[in-house]
């Protein structure tokens, strides 16, 4: 999946920049849905977008190997999520976020 429309050279660059641009909420894994703590509302799967995705490699340490999802629901509200990958990464986070549709590149 390569949806990265914007390079950026760090993961808080990145979210920074995402922030900027109106993704401002964070969402949390929730049975098998993401779900807003700040407006307190669940999504399924089906009712989400990916629209961004930044990959980011750890020079020294693969700990630091994390990916940066901009996320859209039906509804409009906007926000990222983060995940590992590698031999840190989150099977079930993961695998719910392959899940959620990808935004087709233009």
């Amino acid at each position: 999946m390569s949806l990265s429309p914007k390079k950026y050279e760090t993961l808080s660059e990145a979210v920074n920049a995402l922030n900027k641009r109106g993704y401002t909420y964070d969402f949390q894994i929730k049975d098998k849905g993401l779900f807003c703590t700040v407006r307190n509302c669940y999504y399924q799967t089906r009712e989400l977008l990916i629209t961004e995705v930044y990959r980011f490699e750890g020079i020294s340490d693969p700990m630091y190997n994390e990916v940066v999802y901009a996320v859209e629901s039906n509804d409009g509200l906007k926000g990222v999520i983060i995940d590992a990958y590698g031999a840190y990464s989150d099977e079930f986070k993961t695998n719910l976020l392959k899940d959620i549709p990808v935004k087709k590149r233009p």
